[in-house]
């Protein structure tokens, strides 16, 4: 498809090559397993996000999703999680984050009701996606934990961050206190009524589809450990009670309003966590292979696979009773409304692996991973699990890069990243 200068005007500058990270290279080509498919789509997996990245004129790091020329917040902070594993040794990797996260750190400040900008930061989707908020404040504080350096806590990445706690606060009363409308969703682009519960509002799915009932539950649980890290980075780096304060009350309404509102009985499965709820006594039990998702509370660290709320929650998610959940001759999985009706996504698969507890159920995730291969040694954002030479999305990186960090933690002994605590919270029934 032809582009007209005015396209390419609005996109901004075109992307340099992309650039190379010795260490990461390395890993890539030095990677062995006697699966030489596995062999074949990890060390592509890896070598993914590199890809992506450009360096820009003002010394911060752009990352493209991949066959879209604009930086998601949440696919960014996911597809450059693998390289925090090399971060602490690496002094190219370590700057190359550092670029990332001053980034998105500006993002936050331009308008934090945007999901996703260009290279010369227009905003290029205006959803308001509440883990669109809580991915950059858990880059940056996973960083830190991993390699030590607080030099990415500066004076613009707090005004960030103030963007970031400014708009949750506003969002808990959506109805009164904010002004953000789309024309995606109803009356008036308002969305449907609410009632006040102590979470956050949030517009649209990490899908980009519009929310039915704004409050989502697994992106409410994301937030949740994300104040925990913004309440920490607050105490210990920036200093600022105030602050540290704020994050750690919200923090504790929105977990609340999760426990209260969140979880729904049901006669097969027992208490669940619901995907999406209004505060009302509406609710949508489901889930979306899009991450933050139900099936990756414990990825996340909100919560653990042995809580009773969360097995019950999985196994009715990898089951047929989820709308969601399907089943072909090649694979089995979680998809999305966002894509075609029958179609697994890998990102679903991938969380699947993550909360597996038992070797049998991580390989059979990963022979699913390796026969949806259609021919190009990259993992898709969906496929026909009967025919995996169907997909969408020729170029994808989150699916890539979280393939290489589940390869590493599951499968060649690398400890997993850290992630925010909440154990000090109180959970229903745990």
């Amino acid at each position: 498809m032809l582009c007209t200068l005015a396209a390419l005007a609005l996109l901004g500058p075109l992307p340099a090559p992309a650039i190379e990270l010795d260490a990461i290279s390395k890993a890539a080509a030095g990677y062995q397993t006697p699966d030489a498919k596995l062999e074949t789509l990890y060390r592509a997996a890896l070598l993914n996000t590199s890809k992506q990245i450009t360096v820009a004129d003002d010394g911060t790091a752009y990352v493209k999703t991949g066959d879209i020329p604009a930086e998601w917040l949440r696919d960014a902070s996911a597809q450059v999680r693998p390289y925090l594993f090399f971060a602490k040794d690496d002094p190219q990797v370590r700057t190359i984050l550092r670029g990332i996260i001053a980034r998105m750190g500006r993002y936050l400040h331009i308008d934090p009701y945007a999901n996703a900008f260009t290279l010369n930061y227009r905003v290029w989707e205006q959803k308001f996606e509440l883990d669109s908020l809580a991915y950059p404040i858990t880059l940056a504080w996973t960083y830190w934990k991993q390699t030590g350096d607080t030099s990415i806590f500066t004076g613009d990445l707090s005004l960030g961050f103030d963007s970031a706690l400014d708009t949750m606060e506003r969002e808990q009363d959506h109805p009164r206190n904010s002004r953000y409308t789309h024309k995606e969703l109803p009356d008036g682009g308002k969305g449907k009524p609410v009632a006040y519960t102590g979470m956050i509002w949030s517009g649209f799915r990490p899908s980009d589809d519009a929310c039915n009932f704004n409050y989502l539950i697994p992106s409410e649980m994301m937030a949740v450990v994300a104040l925990g890290e913004l309440e920490e980075i607050e105490r210990d780096v920036y200093h600022n009670l105030i602050k540290t304060q704020r994050a750690a009350a919200l923090r504790t309404e929105v977990q609340t309003g999760i426990q209260t509102y969140g979880v729904v009985f049901t006669p097969n499965y027992g208490y669940v966590y619901a995907y999406e709820v209004d505060g009302m006594g509406n609710s949508i039990l489901m889930d979306d292979a899009n991450i933050p998702s139900l099936l990756s509370a414990p990825y996340l660290g909100y919560t653990k696979s042995s809580s009773f709320i969360y097995k019950n929650t999985r196994k009715f998610l990898l089951s047929k009773d989820n709308p969601t959940y399907y089943v072909g001759k090649l694979a089995r999985g979680i998809g999305s409304p966002h894509t075609n009706d029958g179609w697994v996504w890998p990102l679903a698969m991938l969380m699947e692996g993550f909360t597996a507890s038992s070797d049998g159920e991580r390989k059979d995730v990963l022979n699913e991973l390796l026969a949806s291969d259609p021919g190009d040694h990259l993992l898709h954002e969906a496929f026909n699990p009967d025919d995996p030479t169907k997909f969408s999305r020729v170029d994808f990186g989150w699916p890539n890069a979280l393939f290489s960090e589940w390869v590493m933690t599951s499968f060649e002994g690398v400890p997993a990243l850290p992630v925010g605590s909440t154990s000090d919270l109180d959970f229903r029934g745990d």
